[in-house]
């Protein structure tokens, strides 16, 4: 996108309601929200470890012009460390896009959160939720529910580096502690340093026995407890994550909290992230282009893309769903899957793909 800059300020109204982008935003519909003035999450797309990253978001942003995009999670020390292009660059069109961090240092990940807000990040989400034994081991993720006090003093630092939002992604529990109690109190300690903003993924994690696959599963979903949270906590923005799969399961959602995030299923089924873009805010904007669209408006950037080196596999494995639930689906993933990962390939395996799925005459393409 843009590179750093000690220009702070500058850095961060190229996310805030005094530009243009974001002015142009508000007019479709999504309210704004102080501290920033950034775009409320009322929908949102969640960060997923390598899934969304620049590619996915870029995608996605074709047929969800006003959904929140999240960064895949990024540790701050390497942002603090290692090479802050291929981390956090991003393409302008991705916004709105927050940037989630991994930490529990407050000094660390208040130095990660001014450079990500440098790079244009219209928020910061600190990883309270993560439940990966690697996570565990470095002392963040949900772990840090068992420590409020400390995920307090890194939001504190945050909100002191930046001036956009800082958002905290979290669990109803951790383990036996599990109880309502337990999540209000965490809140409580965390909203006290300033945090508003809180995504709560409907499930426990149980920090040792289940993998990270089997905490997205296994222990049982209880939106109730995210809704009393918001019955009791008003002031708070409340988006519930956890076992979104349809459109009426989302609106539903609606009726209690004020944000709905989804996650893999955005991922295999990208239509119900154009639907849903579509019915949180009033503000009508175009339907949703059909699958050989996208890929024909994806094309200029994907072309940059292979231009600057990049393999088309690594942006073409975020499609595979683009067709699902409706005819063709299996000759389109078959094309990719097969011609994608070769070396050379270029858009003319999408071509392939889309007239594969359409019934209409492959192009011929060199084996």
């Amino acid at each position: 996108m843009f590179p750093p800059t000690n220009d702070k300020l500058g850095a961060i109204r190229r996310n805030c309601a005094e530009t243009a982008q974001v002015e142009d935003t508000g007019k479709l519909g999504i309210s704004i929200e102080k501290h920033g003035a950034c775009v409320f999450p009322k929908f949102s797309v969640a960060p997923m470890m390598d899934w969304t990253d620049r590619h996915y978001r870029r995608f996605m942003r074709l047929l969800a012009p006003r959904a929140l995009l999240y960064t895949e999670m990024v540790v701050a020390d390497a942002i603090l460390r290692g090479d802050q292009a291929r981390l956090l660059d991003f393409d302008p069109a991705e916004q709105p896009v927050a940037l989630q961090l991994g930490g529990s240092d407050p000094t660390s990940l208040a130095r990660a959160a001014r450079i990500g807000a440098e790079w244009g990040y219209a928020e910061i989400n600190l990883n309270v939720g993560c439940p990966s034994e690697r996570v565990q081991n470095a002392t963040f993720g949900a772990c840090l529910m068992a420590r409020p006090a400390l995920v307090a003093d890194c939001v504190s630092a945050m909100r002191a580096a930046v001036e956009i939002p800082v958002t905290v992604k979290c669990r109803i529990g951790i383990d036996d502690q599990d109880g309502y109690e337990f999540l209000e109190g965490f809140v409580d300690t965390v909203a006290a340093a300033g945090c508003d903003t809180f995504i709560v993924h409907a499930r426990k994690a149980i920090l040792a026995g289940l993998t990270p696959r089997q905490n997205r599963d296994i222990p049982p979903l209880r939106y109730e407890t995210v809704y009393r949270l918001k019955a009791a906590r008003p002031a708070l923005s409340i988006v519930i994550n956890g076992g979104i799969r349809d459109e009426g399961s989302a609106v539903g959602h609606w009726q209690h909290v004020d944000g709905v995030m989804i996650g893999r299923e955005a991922y295999h089924h990208p239509y119900l992230v154009a639907a849903l873009d579509r019915l949180a805010w009033p503000a009508p904007v175009a339907p949703a282009p059909e699958p050989a669209d996208v890929i024909a408006a994806f094309r200029p950037y994907i072309e940059a893309s292979l231009a600057r080196g990049e393999r088309l596999h690594s942006i073409s494995r975020h499609v595979l769903g683009l067709y699902a639930h409706r005819p063709g689906a299996r000759a389109f993933r078959r094309v990719i899957s097969e011609l994608a990962p070769r070396p050379g390939a270029g858009f003319a395996v999408l071509e392939a793909a889309v007239a594969a799925a359409e019934g209409t005459p492959r192009l011929r393409l060199s084996a």
